[in-house]
């Protein structure tokens, strides 16, 4: 029962807040805006018995990252990504320890495409970036870095857990670079209120995968 609540409190609150961004009206995207990860974060305590604090602390760095990133300015906008960075950091920690091979075959079919969609989205944004282009720069490889440690342990496994995680990842970095687009280079409503919607579903998505490991390793 509280699992339900939980999840009816999420999707209310994300329903809310791409409401908000949809008509404009800033109150709603500021009042519900941070609250999406910390009813995420009381979804994800209400589905598992064994809590990953890896996983949560990224949570809480997620939801400080989305509090200043209410905010305009560009020093404010350098704290928000300096709390998302933290948060992939540990995105990262949690696959790595799932991986337990690496094969240099899978590794390149990994970096790869990555490695590609990086080059080619800071090609398109490097004039636009100007004093944000090194931070920018760091926090784009490490989300690159996060999807390819997720294709790698897909490659492995092709479980349901490691492509959910996959998919997460991919949605993030889907939602971050058409965020950098619509800051950078040219703003719409329609990238904004698709920033939002891709940013909720990577982590529902991410979420996804780290209640499912949890119930395998309790049943291993």
């Amino acid at each position: 029962m509280k699992k339900k609540i939980a999840f009816l409190v999420f999707f209310l609150v994300s329903i809310l807040d791409v409401i908000g961004i949809i008509f404009k009206i800033d109150s709603l995207t500021f009042v519900f805006k941070p609250f999406i990860i910390l009813a995420l974060l009381f979804l994800y305590s209400q589905s598992v018995e064994f809590r990953n604090k890896w996983y949560a602390t990224a949570l809480i760095f997620c939801f400080f990252g989305d509090v200043f990133l209410l905010y305009s300015g560009e020093n404010v906008f350098k704290f928000g990504l300096g709390f998302f960075l933290i948060a992939h950091f540990l995105f990262i920690a949690v696959v790595v320890k799932r991986i337990k091979k690496v094969s240099v075959i899978n590794s390149f079919k990994a970096i790869i495409p990555f490695s590609i969609a990086l080059f080619l989205l800071l090609l398109l944004l490097k004039d636009s970036l100007k004093d944000l282009f090194i931070p920018v720069i760091i926090y784009a490889t490490t989300i690159c870095i996060f999807g390819i440690v997720s294709f790698i342990d897909f490659l492995n496994t092709k479980s349901k857990t490691s492509l959910l995680m996959f998919l997460g990842a991919i949605v993030f970095i889907i939602s971050d670079a058409v965020l950098s687009i619509n800051k950078f280079y040219y703003e719409a409503l329609i990238l904004q209120v698709a920033v939002m919607v891709t940013y909720i579903s990577a982590q529902y998505l991410i979420y996804s995968s780290m209640v499912l490991d949890t119930k395998k390793s309790i049943k291993n």
